[in-house]
């Protein structure tokens, strides 16, 4: 089951590796990791580097060491927080998981409309300063798509802080960690929500004027721009990747 890894990054390599094992359910919930000295033969790495990586699939919530230093795996749907997103949403192969993308997608619909309408409420002096700035950005940044998505998602983290919500912020940082590293990958299929300037500046008027209801409402329209455009690239895409996974070799 285990093969052994590269001399690069070995406690990154072997925290992958039994990450994946378990997530793709190779190591059920409830089984014993073998011990470190198996581990240390069947990946060809030295102790410390299993250590290291024992110690982040603990923090991880993907096993439990028990006394005695047992490592049990956990079934991470129970005990996996948000953080746990930034890992799965690359498959093994290397691919984009559709259905973790997915999840963050409606994830994020149902939060913004709720932090806009916070933030509407409790946005003080300094926030509502920095969304004007951001506006701003956005405005002079035109059709310069890259760009607008690096203002776009600064807005946003504005956004959040107004909401004055220690979870919704938790929860943000743990969907952008998931979402940066292929944020390139959406640039042109989130362009119509990306480049709706107007929709921004409506949201900051309404966070100006303490108008909870109209930001809610502006911010969920403006999102399920989003979520359509994403639903229907994730519809076109599931077929090539089911197509792909029967092509390849087993």
């Amino acid at each position: 089951m285990l093969t052994p890894v590269s001399k690069q990054s070995l406690s990154d390599a072997v925290f992958a590796q039994l990450r994946d094992r378990i997530v793709g359910g190779d190591l059920a919930p409830g089984s014993k990791l073998p011990a470190e000295r198996l581990l240390c033969e069947a990946l060809g790495v030295n102790r410390g580097a299993v250590r290291e990586a024992l110690r982040r699939l603990e923090q991880a919530r993907l096993v439990s060491v028990r006394h005695g230093g047992t490592s049990v795996v956990l079934d991470y749907r129970a005990a996996g927080g948000l953080d746990l997103l930034a890992d799965l949403i690359v498959t093994p192969a290397g691919e984009p998981d559709l259905r973790v993308l997915r999840s963050i997608v409606e994830m994020r619909s149902a939060l913004a409309p709720d932090v806009a309408r916070l933030a509407a409420l409790r946005a003080d002096a300094v926030v509502r300063t920095r969304l004007a700035d951001s506006l701003a950005g956005l405005r002079t940044a035109a059709d310069d798509l890259p760009r607008l998505q690096e203002l776009v998602t600064e807005f946003w983290s504005h956004l959040v802080d107004g909401s004055g919500n220690v979870a919704y912020r938790l929860a943000y940082n743990s969907l952008r960690a998931s979402y940066d590293p292929c944020r390139a990958l959406f640039t042109q299929v989130l362009a119509a929500e990306i480049a709706d300037v107007a929709a921004y500046a409506a949201i900051v008027t309404a966070v100006e004027n303490r108008d909870a209801a109209a930001a809610e409402s502006c911010a969920r329209a403006l999102v399920r721009r989003g979520e359509d455009a994403l639903q229907l690239a994730i519809s076109k895409a599931a077929p090539r990747a089911r197509a792909s996974r029967k092509e390849s070799p087993q």
